[in-house]
């Protein structure tokens, strides 16, 4: 049986037989460089998995997996751009090493190359491939502008937050499955249904994320813990908090997001405090796991290969259990 590290190794060997040095170097070098900075790769295993688990070959879905993750890395060459970030994944960002506008048009040119990787399928499934695709990269710049928009609204409900995490996150990670189902030829309710497997696990991911970005281990977590508080940002911890918060001391949390201290380590302290307080954490915690569970559930009755579906089950429990 083949594990994920197998399907990542096997990703990472096809990426780099796909990077060679063309002209003009300043516009492909830096998508190059972005693409060797690592990360979980999580997004192209998905669609290996998906593929194999739904009756073909990882190798046939290999371009459909660099599309997804070449698009991956253009969101995040943007973003950082828009967040003025200078670090990804510990290396200077892409605008950082060369400049803003060699950030922008290198980005604008991995959007290109990932929809012209799906010229390598015919038919049917480069049709439904590129659809899916377009609807997807919609969704993300939609819920990347709901992210910026929430930054300064005071009126952000946690229904509208849910809907930003699962734009701006989680249909990616489904798409990344339905993606391995349509290679694989899979009837249209399969590509659905895990299509909504990755959806919801994409959900949990994100509001894991949120929580050990908050009550994370420092030495494990792999970034500044507490980041979104002091940054003041709006996650699915701090709304909940307001909601269930006694006025004063949502007034009091409210207070703590409009400032800057220069040192933020009391400032964080005080809103773990309020979110521990309310109930604000262990309902952040139960929202993880009922969505998680909704996936197994989901997955359990999946007409899918049984070997796919442990590693599918596998990645899920991971999120319950991570530390970083």
């Amino acid at each position: 049986m083949s594990d994920i590290s197998f399907y990542r190794e096997e990703f990472l060997n096809y990426l780099k037989s796909s990077l060679s040095e063309k002209e003009p170097v300043n516009l492909y070098e830096p998508i190059s460089y972005i693409l060797q900075l690592g990360g979980k790769r999580l997004r192209p295993v998905l669609v290996l998995i998906a593929a194999e688990a739904c009756g073909t070959s990882y190798k046939k879905a290999l371009d459909a997996a660099l599309a997804i993750e070449v698009f991956h890395n253009f969101s995040l060459v943007h973003d950082d751009i828009m967040d003025d970030a200078p670090l990804r994944r510990g290396k200077a960002t892409v605008h950082e090493k060369w400049d803003i506008n060699t950030g922008i048009l290198s980005g604008d040119a991995m959007l290109i190359k990932a929809y012209q990787l799906f010229e390598n399928y015919e038919g049917h499934q480069f049709k439904e491939l590129a659809k899916l695709f377009s609807r997807t990269a919609i969704e993300v710049c939609e819920g990347q502008q709901y992210d910026i928009d929430f930054e300064t609204r005071d009126d952000v409900s946690i229904e509208e937050y849910l809907t930003m995490i699962e734009y701006k996150t989680a249909v990616l990670v489904g798409a990344s499955l339905e993606m391995g189902a349509i290679v694989a030829n899979a009837p249209k309710s399969l590509q659905k249904e895990i299509y909504e497997y990755g959806r919801l696990i994409g959900i949990a991911f994100q509001l894991q994320d949120d929580y050990l970005d908050a009550f994370g281990d420092p030495k494990t977590f792999g970034k500044q813990v507490g980041g979104d508080i002091i940054e003041n940002k709006k996650t699915y911890l701090y709304l909940q908090a307001l909601k269930n918060l006694p006025e004063q001391e949502a007034e009091q949390l409210r207070h703590l997001y409009t400032i800057f201290p220069s040192d933020s380590s009391q400032k964080v302290e005080a809103v773990k405090q309020l979110f521990e307080e309310c109930g604000a954490a262990d309902k952040t915690k139960n929202a993880i796991h009922d969505y998680t569970q909704k996936a197994f559930d989901l997955l359990e009755n999946l007409d899918i290969k049984r070997e796919q579906k442990q590693i599918l089950k596998d990645l899920g429990e991971s999120l319950l259990t991570r530390t970083i």
